[in-house]
Order: structure tokens, then sequence, then C-alpha cells
């Protein structure tokens, strides 16, 4: 896979990183010349420029690429690049890093994004996921289809617990696509018998998950009265 990364500051070359040691082929794009730093991440392909112009993009060859990742500090050029990658060069997949958390809304489907990360918001999600059980905590939102990828934990008196996955009926726009089960993590299986503690994750369409927090969360007290 072929992956164009915006912004080559200590996040774009994190990134860089991770997906060349999956075996990717990375292209990092930054216009400042300080931050070409080719001996930090030797093995990804340097492009010196601007991100924002069509000649740059030309240049970077961005109609091979299969992910466009706009991770610059800078939420007005993570919106420029990721309508260019999308409009302009049919990107299938882009990706953008949001800075501001109150900029947020703006990273969607009208402006290229299929996929906007929040480090605020992330890290105030993962402090929720560590101290919640029984509340369902927003880890990540996908743009298309308005979609969120979305945590619980199951707690000890969950009516659910013990129940088979395949006869809960699970709300619409709704799929458990993991189990976090102590240090296991699990692919749901239609017999497999959720367990208190568990930590299943949803991807969920929005107006789904006061539903589907509902569900999860009664316990067996109500159910028994």
């Amino acid at each position: 896979m072929r992956v164009a990364i915006a912004g080559a500051g200590a996040v774009g070359r994190s990134i860089a990183g991770e997906l060349l040691e999956n075996g990717h082929e990375v292209l990092l794009v930054d216009k400042n010349p300080s931050s070409i730093s080719v001996e930090r991440v030797p093995q990804a392909e340097w492009l010196l420029a601007d991100a924002c112009e069509i000649t740059s993009l030309d240049e970077a060859a961005l109609q091979r690429c299969n992910v466009v990742i706009a991770a610059t500090g800078d939420d007005k050029v993570n919106l420029v690049v990721s309508l260019l990658a999308k409009t302009e060069y049919g990107v299938p997949r882009v990706v953008a890093r949001v800075n501001n958390p109150k900029n947020e809304w703006l990273f969607n489907e009208a402006w290229g994004v299929d996929v906007a990360v929040s480090t605020p918001r992330l890290m105030s999600a993962l402090v929720e996921e560590a101290v919640s059980v029984g509340d369902l905590v927003r880890l990540l939102r996908f743009s298309q289809g308005d979609a969120n990828l979305v945590e619980l934990t199951l707690p000890p008196d969950a009516a659910l617990v013990g129940t088979r996955v395949g006869d809960v009926a699970w709300p619409t726009d709704t799929s458990l696509v993991t189990i976090i089960r102590g240090h296991r993590v699990l692919t749901p299986a239609k017999d497999d018998a959720l367990e208190a503690g568990d930590e299943l994750l949803f991807v969920a369409a929005q107006d789904r998950e006061e539903q589907l927090e509902q569900l999860l969360s009664v316990s067996r007290t109500d159910t028994a009265g």
C-alpha cells in the first residue's frame, strides 16, 4: 500500500515509521526545509513541497496513493490537503489530524475526510475507557456513514453476561467487531458468550449509540423487576 503523509513533524514521522515497519510505501511531504529529516526515517520517500498546491501533489503522484494522511499542525492545511486528495486525485482513503477540537465538525465527507483523528479527544476517550464500566466511550469518528468506533466494558451485573453473541438483538447499524478479554483479542462468533469485564468494541451509527448503551447497561435486577 502506498501512503502519502502531509506534514513531516513528529506526528508524521511517527506514523511513517509504523507504516514502514508494516511493509507499506510511504512518502513524507513538507514545505519546511527544517522538517526534511531524511536520516530520521531513511526508508521513506521525501518531498520538499507545499501539500496545498496542485503542482506539489502532481509531483507526489497522489493518484497512485491508496491513503493520504493530513498530519500537519494546522487544521486549515489538513482540510485543504484532504479535499484535494479526494476530489482532484480520487484517493480512496483520507485520514486527517484534528488539532483543535473546536474544528472537528469541519472534518467530514464534504471536505474529503474519511477518518478524523482528534488527539485531545482521543486522549480523553482513552482516559474514560480506562476508568469507565458500563458507559459507552467514543474512541474514533468515521466521516463516511456517520459512524463511530465506540467501546463499553460490560459490568458484572449486566443482563447480557452469559448471553451468546448470536442471541443478542443488537440495534440496527451497529456491529460488534472485537471483544477484549483480559490479554486476549477475540473476533466475535455467534456462539461466544459475553463475560463480565469484557471490553466490547463496536462500529455504530451515531444515532444508535444511546440505544446500544441502554442495551448493554441493563442490569439483571432491572430485568428481574
